[in-house]
């Protein structure tokens, strides 16, 4: 298949190690680090448990990380997850991965981070550009539309047009991006220490008194009804989407030179990284912010932006908008040129629509994949709010991850002849926590947020009759080139 090459499932082994440790910690570094810290503090309450969730999510993402790494460098295969759960569970479940892919996963973050530009872009022009366009009832639920949520399918239609062009154009300009992101991290949490007026006292207070725009009295300190379970799992779910990603290089794994090797360090060493990035700058948020105005920033802004205001002034509010805003760009780019390779591949595997594996003559690149992708993200964008969809997208992932992590015992039984560059470091008590952990957190998460857990399930389940109306017509094979 000489078409592969062109596509996310190249297999000439081009990325070093610094390239592959570039993609993960470009990749994860988005938007839930600048966002979430707002929601976490009125799901715990305290500087403390908001750090704990974020230090707990990042070690489970570090043992995910470590139980990826023995199977991806022993099956060096373009695909990661999708080819360890075929191997391991078979065709389904594998398939099940790429619709939750196509329909949760990529396709809610692109839609996720596009609302976040807007809101970001909403800031930029001094809170103007929100109006409300349609204010109701749809089927008995209240709805509101936007003009945020206009902006949000704009870039998605934008940068959906920019990937169809070709992907050297679509490899510059996430390169571009990456760069700006870490130094955004860097600019807010170095500024806050060594410019701004803070105090260690904040991490004794606590964020009870705080506005809490639209987060659930479940899930919200000191609410009627509040279980700390409740409120540290969806912590949990913020610190994870914050995270979402670790994982990514899996998928390029046979692009990674000598992957025996780099993508263990990949892996571990890129999941660090972010996790030491993400603890030191919500540390600076606590140090100049206490948690009850953390607690009080506007749906509409960001903890950052309010953080930068105060070492920055008001004349460099402009400035980091444009940061928070070059940084979600930076992550739906890199989402929709990653994503559309997903269902491409299935396609050319047999187990999805065949129109979706054919490329562009003239770009070389999944065209059909890009346009679905782009249209599916458009109506989850106009659909709901920004920490719904990143919920329905970490649940249904992390449903998957635990699949993954468990088949690592499943690989050492059926092939134990398999050659292992890398072991599982703390084999196998580390598989084992994590695939414990999650499962508890998926688990609490059903328990606690019922609702949203089950339309992220049956999102999932949606996918089996076009399984098998696919197979029935495809028979499963793969297309002759």
């Amino acid at each position: 298949m000489t078409e592969q090459t062109n596509g996310r499932l190249d297999l000439v082994r081009g990325l070093g190690l610094l390239a592959a440790v570039s993609i993960i910690v470009g990749n994860v570094i988005g938007t839930g680090v600048f966002l979430k810290a707002r929601v976490m503090t009125c799901n715990v309450g305290t500087p403390g448990w908001v750090l704990a969730a974020w230090i707990g999510a990042g070690l489970l993402s570090l043992a995910g990380a470590l139980t990826y790494a023995e199977i991806a460098a022993a099956k060096p295969k373009a695909g990661g997850e999708y080819v360890y759960l075929k191997d391991s569970y078979g065709k389904v479940t594998s398939f099940l991965f790429g619709w939750m892919q196509m329909f949760i996963a990529k396709t809610g973050s692109q839609a996720a981070v596009s609302v976040a530009f807007a809101i970001f872009l909403n800031d930029f022009m001094g809170g103007t550009l929100r109006q409300v366009l349609y204010a109701g009832s749809i089927f008995g639920y209240a709805y509101e539309l936007t003009s945020l949520q206009v902006v949000a399918v704009m870039v998605i239609v934008i940068f959906t047009t920019i990937n169809c062009a070709s992907v050297s154009i679509g490899g510059q300009i996430a390169t571009y991006f990456t760069v700006i992101k870490i130094a955004l991290v860097l600019l807010v949490g170095v500024g806050a220490f060594l410019l701004a007026d803070g105090s260690f006292a904040n991490f004794a207070a606590s964020g009870a008194g705080g506005a809490c725009e639209e987060v659930a009295n479940s899930v919200k300190y000191g609410a009627a009804g509040f279980t700390f379970l409740g409120g540290f799992s969806a912590a949990m779910l913020g610190a994870l989407w914050g995270y979402d990603g670790w994982n990514n290089i899996a998928m390029m794994a046979g692009e990674v030179k000598k992957p025996q090797r780099n993508i263990p360090l990949a892996l571990i060493g890129g999941t660090l990284t972010i996790m030491i990035l993400y603890v030191f700058i919500h540390i600076a948020y606590f140090y100049v912010l206490t948690p009850e105005a953390i607690a009080s920033v506007s749906v509409d802004s960001s903890v950052a932006q309010e953080v930068a205001v105060r070492f920055l002034g008001a004349a460099a509010l402009s400035l980091m908008t444009a940061g928070l805003m070059a940084s979600s760009l930076g992550t739906l780019h890199t989402s929709i040129l990653s994503g559309a390779r997903v269902p491409y591949a299935m396609a050319r595997d047999g187990l999805m629509f065949r129109g979706l594996g054919r490329l562009s003559e003239a770009t070389r690149v999944p065209v059909g994949a890009l346009i679905l992708q782009g249209i599916w993200a458009c109506m989850l964008a106009i659909s709901g709010s920004f920490d719904t969809l990143t919920n329905y997208v970490i649940f249904g992932s992390w449903i998957f991850y635990t699949l993954v992590g468990a088949s690592i015992f499943i690989y050492r039984r059926n092939y134990p002849d398999m050659e292992r560059p890398y072991k599982a470091f703390g084999y196998p008590v580390v598989p084992v926590l994590f695939i414990l952990t999650a499962s508890a957190l998926l688990i609490n998460t059903v328990l606690t947020d019922t609702w949203n857990s089950l339309i992220g399930i049956l999102l999932i389940l949606l996918g089996l009759p076009v399984y098998f109306y696919l197979t029935r017509i495809y028979d499963g094979k793969p297309e002759e080139d």
